[in-house]
Formats: structure tokens, C-alpha cells, sequence
């Protein structure tokens, strides 16, 4: 087959600016696994605007976004498009669109509705495109994601003095990484950590931004955070770090805390159980697809039991062991030849006439 893989995420990031590491991430690995397990086909990779071979078997769009015209009006190949998660949508009152992105929604809503085959990372993430786009059920796919063989355990713990001393961290603490939308349930978490009394070390781009709308609605979580993180010693809000000093973080925390109100996958997750970092989560979106056994689950609109997981992993040695090799096992279940194989195998169902 001669596929064609928009990467336009990876030149041009001022549109995806939310979704810094996980789009470029989805992208790069694909690319890499479709290479090297699938390497029998011909791959083009594109940026938006450029022509392609009029050959071309199939074009797959590795992202979507319901409220940026990320896909051609005008459908001229056979088509795949990966829609990672619509949280948007399932919550309009938390993610108010207005006009402009309501008319956007539409024109992006249509072009959906046309394309050959949608990826979806969770079958959480594929019920809502079935429901909300009303795209029948044959043509959405789930394909799960996977961590990058680069989230391990590591062993030489003396890496530890120097992210330690890098980022001012305190001795022991909790982890948070990702992004300060409302489904993270930040606010909760922060309080939460407050009322259990330990450190939280927070990691993501936006955690750190102070040249943003505080009277847009998206943001008000964001206005929050940075409030409370201001006031609260025991937070430590570093911002984005490297993948290697992540990797660290990860085997140096005591506890991964996701406490979202949402996910339409939570790769997070993944990184924290390949590096054996304990994981306590919710229940909501597509988390227990990730964690299933292998993490503690706490309410996530309940405080103090999101409080009270976190301290009983945080305190506990021999419950942090247990999940440590329980997480390692559940991480293996997914793996990019895994992504890759499912992915093609999507790619054959709709390009498998074509040469």
C-alpha cells in the first residue's frame, strides 16, 4: 500500500499548543512502528498544503479537533483520521464553543462524516464519536496507544540527586502530568493534597503559562491551580521537563495521582506503570480501560477520598510494591507494534483494493 501521513503537529504546533507532548508523541511513534513492522509499504509523510502522488492507497490525519478545521473540505483520497477524544463535547457546559467554533463543529462534523474510517484510542473514545457524530459503528476503530519503550525502571537511583537538586524537589512526594483543562479535576486534587498533607510535584506546560485569557472559560482551572500552587508550599509546579528527566520523575515518586473527570485514554498512566510508579486513579472516561487491576481507584469528586487513596499508597511500602509490579504487568498488555498492527489492519479494511 502507499500511505500518506499528515504530520503537520510536528512543524507546526501553534494550533495544537494544548496537546504539546501527546499529538507529536502519537505521531513520531507511529511513523516509527508503521516503519519498522510494516515496512513493505511506501510511506509519504506530508505537511497541510503540500500535493500528493495522485497513487496514493490511503491518507491517514493522525489528529482531530472538533473546534480547528484540521481536515480537508474537499475529501479527494480514501481516508482515515485518528480522534483521540471529543471531552469538548461530552461536557459542552464545561468547554463552551460559542459561535465560531459551534460553525467550526459543523464543518469539521461533515468532513468526519465522510471520511473511510476513524481510530479511536479507547473504546470510551469510540462510543462518543459513534454518539455524537453519529457515525455508524462499523467505520470507528479502537486502537490503543502505548508508552515509549523509554519509560522504564531505572536502577541507578544516583540519577535521582540531580533532578532532585535540578528542580528543588522535596524528598518524597506525588506525581501529577498532563494538562490543567476542567476533566483533569485539578482544583480537587490540589485540595486534596492539601488535606493529606504531601508534597504534589506537577508536571505540564501549561501548569507554568502566564500569558493566557483568565477570563476564558477554558482557562478558569488554570487561574485556579496557579492560585492555590502559589499559597501552598507542599506544590511544585515544574512545568514541561525533557522525556528523560519525566522517565526520572516517574521512579522517583511515591505515587502517580490521574484524577480526572475524563480521559479518552490517559498515557500518563501507561509512562507511571512501565516506570513502576504506583498509580491511583479514577474510574472516569476511559481510565479503567488503562489501569483495569493495577491501580487504587478513589471518587473523583469526593476530596477527601481522593485524599485518603493517595496518603494510604503514599504511606504504605508494601502497597506501593504490589502496584509497582502490578502497573509493570498492565503496561505490557499495550505496545506500539500493538498500534501498529491494529492501525494497519484498519488501513487494509478500507485500502485493501488499492495498489
Amino acid at each position: 500500500m502507499k500511505i500518506a501521513i499528515d504530520q503537520t503537529p510536528l512543524v507546526d504546533k501553534s494550533s495544537m499548543a494544548h496537546r504539546v507532548r501527546g499529538t507529536g508523541f502519537y505521531i513520531k511513534n507511529l511513523e516509527k512502528s508503521l516503519l519498522e513492522y510494516y515496512s513493505n509499504n511506501k510511506y509519504t509523510f506530508f505537511t497541510r498544503g503540500e500535493a500528493l502522488p495522485n497513487d496514493i492507497s490511503l491518507v491517514h490525519f493522525p489528529y482531530f479537533e472538533p473546534f480547528f478545521v484540521t481536515l480537508p473540505v474537499v475529501k479527494k483520497h480514501t481516508t482515515v483520521v485518528t480522534v483521540h477524544d471529543l471531552t469538548p463535547l461530552v461536557f459542552p457546559k464545561e468547554f463552551p464553543y460559542g459561535y465560531k467554533g459551534l460553525f467550526k463543529w459543523w464543518i469539521q462534523k461533515i468532513s468526519l462524516k465522510r471520511v473511510d474510517a476513524i481510530i479511536a484510542d479507547s473504546e470510551c473514545s469510540r462510543q462518543d464519536i459513534i454518539r455524537l457524530v453519529k457515525i455508524p459503528e462499523e467505520k470507528v476503530f479502537t486502537v490503543y496507544l502505548a508508552a515509549s519503550e523509554e519509560f522504564s525502571v531505572i536502577d541507578d537511583k544516583t540519577k535521582f540527586l540531580h533532578i532532585r537538586k535540578k528542580y528543588n524537589l522535596p524528598e518524597k512526594f506525588a506525581l501529577y502530568v498532563g494538562d490543567v483543562t476542567w476533566n483533569k479535576n485539578l482544583p480537587r486534587l490540589l485540595r486534596a493534597v492539601e488535606e493529606a498533607r504531601i508534597p504534589l510535584v506537577m508536571v505540564g506546560k501549561a501548569l507554568v503559562n502566564k500569558k493566557f485569557d483568565k477570563n476564558n472559560f477554558w482557562n478558569k482551572d488554570l487561574v485556579t491551580v496557579q492560585e492555590i500552587a502559589e499559597k501552598n508550599s507542599l506544590i511544585v509546579i515544574v512545568g514541561f521537563v525533557p522525556t528523560e528527566d519525566l522517565v526520572l520523575l516517574y521512579n522517583m515518586a511515591e505515587v502517580f495521582v490521574m484524577p480526572s473527570l475524563y480521559e479518552g485514554f490517559g498515557l500518563p498512566i501507561l509512562e507511571a506503570m512501565q516506570c513502576g510508579c504506583p498509580v491511583v486513579a479514577t474510574k472516569e472516561g476511559s481510565i479503567p480501560e488503562v489501569v483495569e487491576d493495577a491501580g487504587i481507584y478513589v471518587d473523583a469528586y469526593n476530596v477527601t477520598k481522593i485524599a485518603k487513596g493517595i496518603k494510604k499508597v503514599f504511606l504504605e511500602s508494601d502497597l506501593r510494591k504490589k502496584l509497582s509490579l502490578l502497573g509493570q504487568a498492565q503496561a505490557k498488555k499495550f505496545s506500539w507494534k500493538k498500534t501498529a498492527t491494529d492501525t494497519m489492519r484498519v488501513y487494509e479494511s478500507v485500502g485493501r483494493n488499492e495498489k
